[in-house]
């Protein structure tokens, strides 16, 4: 098992060099109406770094590049994605070319995720925090 400190070591790295589609993303999700909560980039979740974690609503935004049509990669994800979905995460994927093409559709799709639908007042979410489990690891 990776140590925490190393986990937080690699997505302050991943921080520090996101990609275009991130950056955009990133940008639309600091204006999107979440009252009361917001959402961390390249934040560490159990042996993971995930791309955007809305705490509050327990979502998961994973934004995923040509390589995760490969085999190896897509199975990876699928466990990864398991993990966290046992852990009381919801994950939302978009491919890269989605954000370059069909931002506004990506954010109604967080947006109802975050608050049940496209008519929805933003209710205030409310951050819960939760101590990860150490017995649990993930599948290899």
């Amino acid at each position: 098992m990776v140590s925490a400190s190393l986990r937080r070591a690699a997505a302050k790295n991943l921080r520090a060099n996101t990609t275009p589609h991130e950056r955009a993303l990133w940008r639309a999700l600091k204006d999107m109406p979440v009252a009361g909560s917001h959402f961390r980039r390249q934040a560490p979740i159990g042996p993971y770094v995930v791309d955007f974690v809305c705490p509050a609503a327990h979502l998961i935004i994973e934004l995923d590049g040509g390589h995760h049509n490969e085999d190896e990669q897509a199975r990876r994800d699928l466990i990864r994605q398991r993990w966290l979905e046992a852990e009381g995460y919801r994950v939302l994927r978009f491919w890269n070319s989605e954000i370059a093409t069909e931002m506004p559709a990506v954010l109604d799709r967080i947006y109802i995720e975050l608050h049940g639908g496209r008519d929805a007042e933003p209710a205030p979410l409310k951050h819960r925090r939760r101590v990860w489990r150490r017995t649990v690891t993930p599948p290899r």
